[in-house]
């Protein structure tokens, strides 16, 4: 079989699975043969890239609905969260498409004639990608049915119950740590997976499923996870050790943040551990156009608050900081904020002047730049995507030390202390954290105890401004049993009355807010650069004549919503298996309340 036959039979393979995804659907035994395919190592290579392009790693929009980002998509926790949730109306997540491409891969993989060290290196890409699927499937439904091969129309297991949790995670973390061992070192820093890759794949999920037992008593797992935590601590500090990578930092705090989300070429990037590569001229875009405007999402107060200010201190205990308007809560914080979001003075591309925000009903305000390239090329979608990033392992390893209580202050150092450092921030002191514990973390998360709960908060909160619109927010508050918090209304910037207001930083007022009841007048009013205000007209939310909804009318914040968020525990942790396969499969019976 020609090279170019194979790529057309395994593209027809791979477009059939993406398209074909019911749960009962089996892979047509005609679509590709294995005994004409699996024969050389470039056979091997070739189906393992395919499962890479289905995997769709890189975005910026993944956030939306929770207290980091309000949308106005009828995103799902949106749904969840203000509607009435079912088995009925929630169908996503039960596809198995990838899960059979993935396995026929394993079925097949072992013919090859190539040596030992090169299957294995390809099993474990293979294993890398089932564990991934698996975890996903255990973060969203906790109990799903394992299947370790593929199933023909027959099979018996197409209709097998659910397995238990515990069973299926040890499967997951059989194969990570499988592929951790044997695929190639090589390759770090881009689109191949490497050895490093497996090792932060190994931590994260290691992390996250040692703290969803520890804070989780419905599962009654507590006792296991330690065996996690400390998991993932020792798969960090093995790809620390390695030496392979650092955090980006050319000492300029200003922008060195930044440039990790705004460059078109990432492959050589120290901090990358895993790149998305796009390409426009070769037609593999991002679709990351979106980030910057009011296509759905726009981000919270609350967001903004969690960023320290510059001398390491909280923007909570500057007096008078609930009311600080644009300009003022942009002074002298975590150079990571101005970074991340449209700051006073920020200049557009192909723009002669700042920009003035562009305000929307329905919005906070607040605009986003990470992954905005503010050049004039490329339209936002061929710059590359870091989605492995040695920054979060850092984050990993802190956060699983001090969940498992032996955090030191050299760890710090060697972890969270080096990205403070790179954005000029002071060095988080663990004494210091421990002793002097802010309130509002704490009534976010009450149920963290112990002498080192100063310090998770801490941790928690670096993350949280790390990390911002890289779609962890949402399963980082599952895991810590920290759901309460998406009940909080999501609200934007504070505005303390009607009048002018200065929104670049110059001194020089660029809006002006109005009574809805009010009409703007003609001619518009100049201000000193003989420049026509922006005119808005503020009401309270839904009212018809306003261009802008703020929380009292004529004054507060930007409302986005007044709808009742209400989130149940343990039962929103969890999704219930669509209602037309448990009519499929009578042995699939929800948990947790569904």
């Amino acid at each position: 079989m020609k090279i170019t036959d194979k790529i057309l039979v395994l593209l027809a393979f791979i477009a059939l699975s993406a398209c074909n995804d019911d749960f009962l659907d089996t892979v047509p035994q005609d679509e590709i043969s294995a005994e004409n395919f699996f024969n050389t190592a470039s056979d091997l290579q070739l189906y393992i890239d395919g499962l890479h392009v289905v995997a769709g790693y890189g975005t910026f929009l993944g956030d939306q609905g929770t207290d980091d980002v309000a949308t106005t998509g009828a995103v799902e926790l949106k749904n969840i969260l203000i509607g009435s949730p079912s088995a009925d109306n929630i169908g996503a997540g039960w596809t198995w498409g990838r899960l059979r491409d993935i396995n026929f891969f394993l079925e097949n993989f072992d013919k090859a004639n190539v040596d030992d060290v090169t299957k294995r290196h390809f099993e474990g890409i293979a294993r890398f990608h089932r564990a991934n699927f698996y975890y996903a499937k255990v973060r969203r439904f906790s109990d799903v049915p394992y299947y370790s091969k593929t199933l023909g129309a027959d099979d018996e297991d197409l209709y097998k119950p659910r397995d238990p949790r515990t069973m299926v995670v040890d499967s997951v973390f059989n194969d990570i740590q499988f592929a951790a061992q044997h695929i190639n070192e090589e390759s770090a820093g881009t689109e191949k997976f490497s050895k490093w890759a497996a090792l932060h794949l190994l931590a994260r999920m290691a992390l996250h499923e040692g703290t969803y037992r520890k804070y989780h008593p419905e599962l009654g797992l507590e006792s296991t996870a330690s065996t996690f935590l400390q998991m993932s601590a020792n798969a960090a500090k093995q790809l620390m050790d390695s030496g392979n990578f650092s955090v980006y930092n050319t000492g300029n705090p200003d922008s060195d943040y930044g440039a990790l989300f705004n460059s078109d070429d990432q492959t050589s990037n120290p901090e990358a551990i895993l790149v998305n590569i796009y390409d426009v001229e070769k037609e593999k875009t991002s679709g990351n156009r979106h980030v910057f405007g009011d296509f759905e999402q726009s981000a919270t107060k609350s967001l903004m608050n969690n960023y320290l200010m510059q001398d390491g201190t909280r923007f909570s205990d500057q007096p008078g900081s609930d009311t600080f308007t644009y300009v003022q809560e942009f002074q002298n914080r975590d150079p990571r904020m101005s970074q991340t979001f449209v700051y006073p003075g920020w200049v557009r591309r192909n723009e002669p002047s700042a920009y003035i925000p562009e305000f929307n009903r329905n919005f906070t305000g607040y605009f986003q730049t990470k992954g905005y390239n503010n050049s004039d090329t490329n339209e936002d979608q061929g710059h590359d995507i870091i989605v492995m990033r040695y920054a979060e392992t850092l984050l990993i390893y802190a956060e699983a030390l001090a969940e498992l209580g032996t955090l030191t202050q050299a760890d710090l150092d060697d972890s969270i202390n080096k990205l403070r450092a790179r954005v000029g921030l002071p060095d988080l002191n663990m004494v210091m954290a421990n002793g002097d514990i802010d309130p509002i973390i704490e009534s976010d998360y009450p149920n963290v105890t112990g002498a080192n709960k100063g310090v998770i908060y801490e941790i928690r909160r670096e993350r949280r401004s790390e990390l911002a619109l890289e779609s962890f927010r949402l399963y980082d508050l599952h895991r810590w049993y920290a759901g309460k918090v998406l009940e909080k209304n999501q609200v934007g910037m504070y505005f303390p009355g009607l009048g002018k207001y200065d929104m670049t930083g110059d001194g020089v007022e660029d809006i002006s807010i109005i009574a809805s009841s009010d009409d703007i007048p003609s001619p518009k009013e100049q201000n000193s650069l003989g420049v026509n205000l922006i005119y808005y007209k503020a009401g309270a939310f839904g009212d018809p004549a306003a261009s802008i909804y703020l929380t009292e009318g004529t004054s507060g914040y930007m409302v986005t919503s007044t709808d009742v968020r209400t989130f149940e525990e343990p039962k929103y942790y969890y999704r219930p298996i669509p209602a037309q396969q448990i009519a499929l499969n009578p042995q699939l019976v929800q948990i947790m309340g569904w």
